[in-house]
This record gives C-alpha cells, sequence and structure tokens, in this order.
C-alpha cells in the first residue's frame, strides 16, 4: 500500500514538472513572438516603465507632488523656456538650475512629480475596471452561452439596454447620482464594462459548445462546471485577453474623461484629467499645466492599444495559420 502511494506521488511530481517545463515553453514562445512584433513590443516597453514609475513614485518623484515649495514658483516654465526671472527666483529659493524639469502648476506644484502620481490613479482605475468587468462578464456570459434558457434572455436583453446608452452619458449620471469618489467610479465603470465581454464569451460559447471535444468531455462524465470552465474557457481565453487589453486604455480615458468634469478623482489627489482641467485656464501664458499630462496619457493609452492589437496577432491560432 505505502509502494502505491509512494508510485502515485511521483506520477503526481513527474506531471506538475511536465505541466511547469510546457508552461516554460509557451511563455518563452510568447516572448519570442511579442520581441518580433515591434509595435506590439514597444507598447509592451512603454507600459512596463509607466508600471514601474507608478509602483516607485515615492522614490523617484522629484518633490511632493501635494505640497507647494512656494508660490513665486507659481506656473513656472519648464527648464528650457525659462527666462532669466525664473531662474532668478530658483536662486533666491536655493533650487538647482534644473529643478521643476516639466515646469510647475498653478499652486508651484512640481509637475513631473505630479504626472508620476497622476500614474498611479490611471493604472489603478484601469485595472480595477478592467479586471472587475472581465470576471463579472466572462463568468455571466459561460453560463449563459452554455445553457441558454431564460438566464441568457434576462442577462442578453439587459446587456442589449445597456448598449443602448453613450458610455461616458451613463457614467456621468451614475456618478451624478452617487457622488465623485473612487469606489464610486469604479462602480461606475464596471456598471457597464462587463457586457462586451458578456457578449464575447456568450458568442464563443455557443460555437465552442457544439464542437467534438466538448462532446468528448460529456462522454467521459465530466461535470457542466467542469466543462465551461476547464475546457471551453482556456480555448477563448485569448480573446478576453486581447479585449482586456484593449479596453484598459478605454478606462484611462474614461477616468481622465470623469476627472476632468470634476466627477472622477478629486483634487488634491493627482489625476491627469483633472491636472488638463486645472492648466484650461492658462493655456495661453501656461500651456504645459494641461499639454503634458495630456501627452502622458496619449503615450500610455496608445501604448496600451499597440500592445492589445499585438496580442490579437500573437495569441488568435486563426491569425498564425493564415
Amino acid at each position: 500500500m505505502d509502494e502505491q502511494v509512494q508510485e502515485g506521488m511521483v506520477m503526481n511530481v513527474n506531471l506538475y514538472k511536465v505541466k511547469l517545463k510546457i508552461w516554460l515553453m509557451n511563455f518563452s514562445s510568447f516572448l519570442r513572438d511579442l520581441m518580433a512584433h515591434r509595435a506590439a513590443f514597444l507598447g509592451a516597453v512603454i507600459v512596463l516603465i509607466c508600471i514601474l514609475a507608478a509602483v516607485l513614485a515615492p522614490r523617484i518623484a522629484p518633490h511632493n507632488p501635494f505640497q507647494a515649495d512656494s508660490l513665486r514658483l507659481r506656473l513656472l516654465p519648464p527648464f528650457w523656456a525659462r527666462g532669466e526671472n525664473a531662474f532668478q527666483i530658483l536662486a533666491k529659493l536655493g533650487k538647482e538650475k534644473f529643478s521643476y524639469l516639466l515646469g510647475c502648476d498653478e499652486l508651484g506644484r512640481d509637475l513631473l512629480s505630479r504626472i508620476i502620481y497622476g500614474a498611479r490613479a490611471s493604472l489603478l482605475v484601469g485595472v480595477l475596471a478592467v479586471g472587475i468587468s472581465t470576471f463579472v462578464g466572462v463568468s455571466l456570459g459561460a453560463i449563459a452561452g452554455y445553457y441558454r434558457g431564460w438566464f441568457d434572455n434576462v442577462f442578453s436583453r439587459f446587456a442589449d439596454l445597456l448598449l443602448a446608452f453613450p458610455y461616458l452619458i451613463f457614467a456621468i449620471f451614475i456618478m451624478a447620482v452617487m457622488g465623485p469618489g473612487f469606489s464610486n467610479l469604479i462602480f461606475a465603470l464596471t456598471l457597464k464594462g462587463w457586457v462586451e465581454f458578456f457578449r464575447l464569451v456568450r458568442g464563443e460559447m455557443l460555437s465552442e459548445k457544439t464542437k467534438e471535444y466538448v462532446d468528448a468531455a460529456k462522454v467521459t462524465g465530466q461535470s457542466k462546471f467542469i466543462i465551461i470552465f476547464f475546457e471551453i474557457l482556456p480555448n477563448i481565453i485569448h480573446t478576453v485577453i486581447v479585449l482586456a487589453t484593449l479596453r484598459m486604455g478605454y478606462m484611462i480615458i474614461m477616468e481622465a474623461s470623469l476627472s476632468f468634469l470634476g466627477l472622477g478623482i478629486q483634487p488634491p489627489t493627482p489625476a491627469w484629467g483633472s491636472m488638463v482641467n486645472a492648466g484650461r485656464a492658462y493655456m495661453l501664458n501656461a500651456w504645459w499645466v494641461s499639454t503634458f499630462p495630456g501627452l502622458f496619457m496619449l503615450v500610455l493609452v496608445l501604448s496600451i492599444n499597440l500592445l492589445g492589437e499585438g496580442l490579437r496577432d500573437i495569441l488568435d491560432p486563426r491569425l498564425k495559420i493564415d
């Protein structure tokens, strides 16, 4: 009996080793394909840099993003656009010549530091909103597509109803009812964000459940839960990953839009949308207050979209066959 148990343990260990080896081979193949796809690799590098900057913000930010060093630094230009007066102010305050590289805002706060901290808000909102939307949409879509019946009818009609409302108008209405705040912002974005994942997974599930490998799983006596989440879902997960990556950039734009309107992340917490809004009144004489946060947001969202398009080319087996 002990020998059988030991043999079983050895077989399980060997099975895990084989699975780990296969996973490492697939991951290395994915990395090679990613590096070969120039646009996707460039997007991945920029996104990784933004994530590292957000995580390491307390260490790499040159100044406190919440505190103004001096009101005399109000609307200080970037280092390449400064005149003698700006350098004289920095000299009197004991600051270095190249301090405040991107200038200061209307309260004398370092713009670069606030942009770095603003990446935290944008990425966190994007990850949470997309993560919750993906979980809800995939779960409901998988169940609706496999079982059909009243469950599918109810949630499909509810999804169609939500699609009738423009996303931004819908989010503004929810935020106006619930009030500004981080948790309310996540709720407003996910209340409609799950619909795209629901429709995608439902359609894929309707197609996949008629294939032979699903019939084979039924013959072996596997439960419907195992068939849905361990047989069918792994075969369609690449489409979910691509959609989630692309929706990440959209969620960042939505967060910035709501913050721009004063319904998202509230001051003094740095957020790119509210920073763009704060600089509107100074566009003629202090263009950098709005321009630099907008440029950083543009670069991040463009990089996420490039990465998403690259993942579609890499992960979709039908495109590889073509």
